[in-house]
């Protein structure tokens, strides 16, 4: 790409990522062009701007372009960054790969294992990984909150370095630092890892994680969560890279004497590596609890549900992410609802698969 000549990007989705990467990179100078779906947030976005709340204050950037639906005749686009859910990454990407360029990447920044999804649909060459390291929400339409600090990790499936990742790469350090990794899938399991248990919880317990985390019974969940995620990346062949800066998930995964002990020195530290992340990410809320107050389908099929079925596969047992994805589903259903009590019975429901279980207390904030 002609270091002369801006590369246009287009942002399909509009949400807390979405919006804040199209504000950011029109700051920017960027040719932004923002898909969102929805004729309200485009209006806001076109007529008002986009207003961005972080710790140093509020933020006003107009002059982003945004549509409901991307008219004939727009591009062809440098990079098209797929800031949807992971149930509507497929179809997003066939709607706009028409829109991008020859030389042009599709660049997945929802989470799960997306870019093995769309790479059969636009050529596995073209998907570029995106794994978002921060955090965000759309308080209105237009209006976003940014709640974590943090950056990208980017990548390709083939672990290649090329001209396009590293151009996107020095486009996207106005948001955050970026890394560019030659082992996504590594970073993509882990980061995998990280949502079954911090997205599926917060939206089981419907409260920000720096609430969610001081329950000794939610940061115990949530390593039964990652460690039965980690044995299946394992089993896939997987080689885990350490993602939001130090988390290693090969260390976090319990061993078979911490899940069976009533305590010990490696458990006290996993527990208290939980609660840095949640002192880091206090103010993140779920984006799939979002997406189910919005009455849209819940991505647990693509975390949760990912470890479950690739588990079945590799004769691995999953009981926790399995129970966990029904309880999301129920909530979507309207037959549960987000509370520290529905966290509760999942933690007693799936107590049999711990061995000796620890004397814990669900009102422990410490």
């Amino acid at each position: 790409m002609s270091e002369t000549v801006p590369p246009s990007v287009v942002v399909v989705g509009a949400g807390g990522i979405g919006g804040i990467t199209a504000a950011s990179l029109t700051e920017l100078g960027v040719p932004v062009t923002c898909v969102t779906g929805r004729e309200d947030i485009a209006r806001a976005l076109r007529e008002q701007g986009a207003r961005v709340r972080e710790a140093e204050g509020e933020r006003l950037v107009q002059g982003i372009r945004a549509f409901a639906a991307l008219p004939s005749g727009e591009g062809p686009f440098s990079f098209a960054l797929l800031a949807v859910q992971p149930p509507q990454v497929e179809e997003a990407a066939q709607k706009i790969t028409p829109f991008l360029a020859n030389n042009g990447r599709m660049v997945c920044l929802a989470n799960g294992l997306c870019e093995q999804r769309i790479a059969p649909l636009v050529g596995e060459h073209r998907v570029l990984g995106a794994i978002v390291g921060w955090g965000a929400s759309q308080l209105a339409p237009g209006h976003y909150e940014r709640t974590a600090a943090g950056g990208f990790t980017l990548g390709y499936l083939d672990g290649r370095i090329d001209a396009q990742v590293e151009c996107l790469s020095r486009l996207l350090e106005c948001i955050g630092p970026v890394e560019i990794s030659t082992n996504l899938l590594g970073a993509r399991w882990s980061k995998l890892a990280i949502n079954c248990a911090i997205s599926t919880l917060g939206t089981l317990g419907g409260e920000r994680l720096g609430v969610l985390v001081r329950y000794r019974i939610v940061r115990r969940l949530a390593l039964e969560l990652m460690t039965e995620a980690v044995a299946v990346a394992r089993a896939e062949g997987v080689k885990l890279q350490k993602v939001i800066g130090t988390l290693d998930l090969d260390w976090m995964a319990l061993t078979e004497t911490e899940r069976s002990a009533a305590g010990s020195v490696g458990l006290v530290a996993k527990h208290g590596m939980l609660l840095a992340v949640g002192a880091r990410f206090r103010r993140m809320r779920s984006s799939m609890l979002a997406a189910i107050e919005r009455g849209r389908p819940p991505a647990v099929d693509y975390l949760n549900g990912e470890v479950v079925e690739r588990g079945r596969r590799h004769g691995i047992a999953t009981p926790v992410n399995a129970a966990a994805q029904d309880m999301v589903h129920e909530i979507a259903q309207g037959r549960r609802t987000s509370s520290l009590s529905t966290i509760r019975e999942l933690y007693i429901a799936t107590r049999t698969v711990r061995g000796r279980q620890e004397q814990e207390d669900e009102e422990d904030e410490g």
